[in-house]
């Protein structure tokens, strides 16, 4: 008999590097929950397909986020992935960013992925895996450059959040994924990778680290990152 379907949930999955993800774990022969705050049709242009549900989700509600808590009822997820990311004002040094933008910054990048993880943490099995994405920009140790300061610090902040995250749930394994810099709607055109090769490294690097548990920061081809 075949091995029964693994299952994935890719939370903001819609676009970029999430539909990515979503293309990439169902050519891999799992079953992917993939959800989307309201726009599917790149979802569903994936195919018809007995491996994938859509489900429509604001991270930003979690009312909403609670809801689909419920819906998925006695689901067992051998993966959880939060994709989840704004820039900001990228052009502006932290005294001239408002207010306003950057708490909108700090909470989609930090606050509500990890709550989010946190309702749904019931659904990962005691051995399973809980991927954040991150970036490369979070990291302090590696920030010889400055520039793109508000989405910096919400990417470190992501990071600590993450890492509480981990200390709380013990048998899982948490990853802080640095997919690289990719052509996507936030990467822009001159990005060196496509997604394609970003989450096929992604999900590479997630298998390699599955059963470990703990919490380590790394990158699409696998290496550790420094905080």
């Amino acid at each position: 008999m075949p091995a029964p379907s693994r299952t994935a949930l890719v939370v903001g999955a819609s676009r970029g590097l999430g539909l990515g993800l979503a293309r990439e774990y169902l050519a891999r022969g799992w079953r992917v929950i993939a959800t989307a705050r309201a726009n599917d049709g790149a979802l569903r242009a994936l195919g018809p397909s007995e491996r994938l549900v859509i489900e429509h989700v604001d991270i930003a509600d979690p009312a909403a986020v609670a809801a689909l808590r419920r819906r998925l009822g006695t689901e067992r997820l051998d993966l959880l992935f939060v994709v989840a990311g704004i820039s900001g004002p990228v052009g502006l040094p932290i005294h001239e960013v408002p207010p306003g933008q950057a708490a909108d910054v700090f909470l989609t990048n930090a606050y509500f992925p990890v709550c989010t993880a946190e309702t749904l943490a019931d659904l990962v099995q005691p051995s399973g895996t809980v991927a954040f994405m991150s970036s490369f920009l979070g990291s302090i140790g590696g920030n010889d450059r400055g520039g793109w300061e508000i989405y910096r610090a919400s990417k470190a902040a992501l990071n600590m959040l993450t890492r509480n995250f981990a200390v709380r749930h013990p048998s899982f394994t948490v990853l802080s994924m640095s997919p690289g810099w990719v052509r996507t709607d936030m990467g822009g055109s001159e990005a060196p990778l496509d997604v394609e090769t970003s989450v096929h490294g992604m999900a590479t690097a997630i298998t390699a680290r599955e059963g470990r548990a703990g919490h380590a920061f790394v990158d699409y081809g696998g290496d550790e990152q420094p905080w």
